[in-house]
């Protein structure tokens, strides 16, 4: 569980610094708001995971297919690959590779 714990919090780490860096360069609030959030209750359950919560691997599989969904749909319709087409594979990544490693 050590190594799925450090996934997520490598993950959830990168979303929240994504989120800052929005806000930075564009001054979205927007993108604060949801990297902060998302990003927080990431490094959260990747806590739990490492204290052996097996609930916890889900909820983070959860966060990064909503994330997943959110970030395709946006790359979809901005065609931007920056930074919704680089979230959006990401987490399908990152919610592969829990899948695997469960």
């Amino acid at each position: 569980m050590e190594t799925v714990a450090t996934i997520v919090w490598i993950y959830g780490s990168l979303v929240l610094v994504g989120g800052v860096m929005g806000w930075v360069k564009a001054k979205s609030v927007p993108s604060l708001v949801s990297g902060l959030a998302f990003g927080a209750a990431l490094i959260f359950v990747g806590y739990g995971i490492k204290l052996g919560h097996r609930n916890d691997v889900i909820a983070a599989m959860v966060i990064a297919g909503l994330l997943a969904v959110i970030m395709g749909a946006r790359f979809a319709r901005s065609k931007k690959f920056m930074p919704a087409g680089l979230v959006a594979i990401l987490s399908v990544a990152v919610v592969v590779a829990l899948l695997l490693m469960r």
